[in-house]
């Protein structure tokens, strides 16, 4: 199995990035959260996961182990395919995916194109308990730390302040202190708004 490849970035779309590896250039599918992480520059190393099927090899490269990971355990899930996997981290952030999945969100993971109702509550009826032990997650947390974020969002939209132009803050916010307040992240956001 090939778990990284280290090289030359040739190419790059939103979709996949060629990696020239001592004269060998390998073709790598990778998700838009992949993309906006992708440092400047032409030396890159993706950690990588190879798909094997009857009638092709298909590499799909990460920046973070974590967003391999996810991908590995949701491809897992029946019905989850590999480029529905891809397009779950291209729609949310691995951690948003995450804690939708340890607080049963069955909108959020809904919400992603591509997949239905029974396919949501399929990868949250299979994944909660592996994600809730993988990353360490205290259920109660999680559903608190995500009304606090909701909530917080809602009294910024308030007060004239777009979603879009807030999500990215607060999500910052709450991984860097996880328990904080809805009132600590109305503050640290107008702070960096």
């Amino acid at each position: 199995m090939i778990t990284h490849i280290q090289g030359r970035l040739v190419e790059k779309t939103p979709t996949g990035v060629v990696i020239d590896c001592n004269g060998l250039g390998y073709h790598i599918n990778i998700s838009l959260h992949t993309f906006s992480l992708l440092p400047e520059g032409e030396s890159l190393k993706l950690f990588t996961f190879l798909q094997v099927k009857e009638d092709s090899h298909t590499l799909f490269g990460f920046v973070e182990k974590q967003e391999r990971e996810l991908f590995k355990l949701l491809i897992s899930v029946s019905g989850i395919g590999a480029n529905i996997a891809r397009t779950m981290l291209s729609s949310l952030e691995p951690q948003q995916i995450i804690q939708a999945i340890a607080s049963n969100d069955i909108a959020t993971v809904q919400s992603i194109k591509g997949i239905g109702a029974k396919t949501a509550q399929r990868v949250i009826l299979d994944l909660k308990d592996k994600v809730l032990k993988i990353y360490n997650l205290d259920e109660v947390s999680v559903i608190a730390s995500n009304t606090n974020k909701e909530e917080a969002l809602s009294a910024l939209e308030v007060l004239g302040f777009t979603r879009k132009s807030v999500e990215k803050v607060i999500e910052k916010i709450n991984r860097d202190s996880p328990n904080a307040t809805v009132e600590d992240l109305i503050k640290q956001a107008l702070k960096s708004l």
